[in-house]
């Protein structure tokens, strides 16, 4: 096999030989004979079950999402389950509408209740953030979603959850993972016949009963039913699912509270895993809006919203009435747009808690500090990743310290309310054209709300580019690129003098006007922090989920042109760290 690494070589040959493995795997692999650099890349490495679950290419291979790389990653959650001795609570799944996402829930199932697990299978497809709010619901232990968020069309994933209903988090995180380690051989995973899983009562079909509690809780967060019911009659909005899960909740919410002139853009209404419309079914890209955008110009739409395929996150365009143009908000800015709204209203009405909180990650917007100042509400920094996000919610009802209002991240997420504990479009749109209701009854609309916001709080600004590094030679290059920076944090960067590095996976941060470290108190996580002169800041991180390099960036301006320039400015200064 020429220069094939030994272990590759084996490791491939074992799939073509083991009885563990059916035909259809084998004939897959057979067809890659003599393709080195495929085959390298299918059997380099297992498919790393990391700190969220898994998340790769579907296709045959120790490196690749299939029920065998599922059955596995199962197999290790159930023996972590069993040595909690919470197999009786069971757990909740659900899935997207990729493809195999409904195979892969089956093989899951089967997985835990051959282990004595029960599973509460959602009957089609659902929404992540709905899973979060099942597993609370039913008491489960854990739970599963079957997918790869916005990914492109060839990737699955599988997402763990807890109790608390936040996807997993230190120390458990490394604990479950410790037990899928441990299964070094893909015959140690059990399955079983869902005739046998039915009849010992280890599978139950869940369903509309779960929709109906799940609007319910949705419902009361609604702080306007009159001013929206008034508004929803004539207000025209344009939604897109993506072909993901979003569709019904989404349009029964909205239903629900009044809104009667919802259209959805019917190229992308049904479940689709190829994602025929789009290159790439994430609503933070502006390609993805335009049969939406289609759509809103020829009905004279005033919102147009796209959920992403497992609809947790929400990308908002907004109609300007002066220029008429359709305009993009970022996720900082529906957040923001959902953050005044709430904390405004609650306190009109002397809802406002005494001990609330908002909570948001480090490389997101910093707009929120100044809102959460404004009014009397602290404003809690976590790591990047929601599940920090959910976590703190389980801290605040631990120790009855704060009531969480609010969570929110750049990248399109956010939650109102503690029914879910990740990130939920569905409560995001109700939110969102709530707010978009009650400024109409004002005679606004969210571009006015908007440039309100900047006017009050200063023209904040934020960007994020990525550089994507496949395979061996990327992953090993990423790992280099951060430990270069580490090593030599910069002094300035670009226009700005650095005020303190922040080294999360060291734990410390260094102030650099004094020369001292201090330490961080979050988990440890490669990330490297540079907060800047002017309120302006940058940050390089890896993808938690895909082969990238991640460069986040945000300014200050004192008007919308100073902050578009000095964005510009420091994103190429940013660009030239690497």
């Amino acid at each position: 096999m020429g220069e094939m690494r030994k272990d590759v070589a084996e490791r491939y040959q074992l799939w073509l030989e083991s009885p563990v493995f059916d035909r259809e795997t084998k004939t897959e692999l057979q067809g890659l004979a003599g393709n080195e650099a495929e085959i390298t890349d299918r059997f380099y490495q297992d498919l790393e079950f990391g700190t969220g679950g898994l998340r790769g290419v579907l296709g045959a291979g120790s490196n690749r999402m299939n029920i065998y790389t599922v059955r596995k990653a199962t197999q290790g959650l159930a023996n972590y389950i069993n040595k909690e001795q919470s197999r009786k609570r069971g757990v909740a799944i659900a899935f997207d509408s990729r493809h195999m996402s409904m195979e892969f829930a089956r093989e899951a199932a089967l997985c835990l209740a051959a282990n004595g697990i029960k599973a509460y299978v959602f009957d089609s497809l659902r929404p992540t953030p709905e899973l979060s709010f099942a597993l609370r619901e039913l008491g489960c232990v854990a739970g599963i979603v079957v997918t790869a968020s916005h990914n492109p069309p060839e990737y699955n994933g599988y997402k763990v959850y807890w109790e608390d209903g936040a996807q997993i988090t230190a120390p458990r995180d490394k604990e479950i993972i410790r037990e899928v380690n441990a299964i070094v051989d893909y015959g140690m995973a059990k399955t079983m016949e869902q005739k046998g899983a039915l009849s010992q009562g280890l599978y139950q079909t869940i369903g509309t009963e779960i929709d109906d509690r799940y609007m319910e809780e949705l419902k009361k967060l609604v702080i306007h039913p009159e001013i929206v019911h008034k508004q929803g009659q004539d207000m025209k909005i344009v939604y897109t699912p993506l072909h993901g899960t979003g569709n019904l909740p989404v349009r029964r919410i909205l239903s629900e509270l009044g809104f009667e002139k919802v259209m959805v853009v019917p190229e992308q209404e049904l479940p689709n895993g190829d994602f025929p419309t789009v290159s790439y079914p994430n609503p933070e890209d502006k390609n993805a809006f335009a049969l939406a955008l289609k759509l809103a110009e020829q009905t004279d739409a005033e919102l147009v919203l796209a959920t992403d395929p497992d609809a947790d996150r929400l990308g908002i365009y907004v109609k300007n009435p002066v220029t008429g143009e359709y305009e993009a908000f970022t996720g900082n800015m529906s957040g923001m747009i959902i953050l005044e709204y709430i904390l405004s209203q609650k306190q009109k009405l002397g809802q406002l808690p005494e001990h609330g909180a908002v909570v948001t990650t480090i490389v997101s917007g910093k707009m929120s500090r100044e809102i959460a100042q404004r009014y009397g509400v602290e404003r809690i920094e976590t790591l990047t990743g929601f599940k920090y996000i959910g976590e703190q919610i389980k801290f605040f009802e631990q120790k009855k310290d704060h009531e969480f209002l609010f969570g929110y991240e750049e990248s399109y997420g956010c939650l109102v309310g503690t029914h879910a504990r990740d990130k939920d479009a569905v409560v995001a749109v109700m939110k969102l054209c709530e707010a978009a209701a009650y400024y109409r009854s004002q005679g606004l609309t969210l571009c006015d709300q908007r440039e309100r916001l900047f006017k009050k709080y200063g023209y904040f600004s934020e960007g994020l580019c990525t550089v994507t590094m496949k395979g061996v030679e990327g992953a090993k290059k990423i790992r280099d690129l951060l430990e270069k920076i580490r090593q030599n944090p910069p002094k300035r960067i670009g226009e700005y003098q650095v005020c303190a590095f922040r080294d999360y996976e060291k734990g410390s941060m260094l102030d650099c006007t004094t020369g001292k470290w201090s330490e961080i108190k979050l988990p440890k996580s490669n990330v490297l922090y540079f907060d800047l002169e002017e309120d302006a800041w940058c940050c390089v991180r890896p993808s938690g989920t895909e082969p990238k390099v991640k460069y986040y960036m945000g300014v200050k301006g004192i008007n919308r042109e100073d902050a578009a320039g000095k964005l510009e400015r420091l994103t190429s200064a940013v660009k030239s760290l690497s």
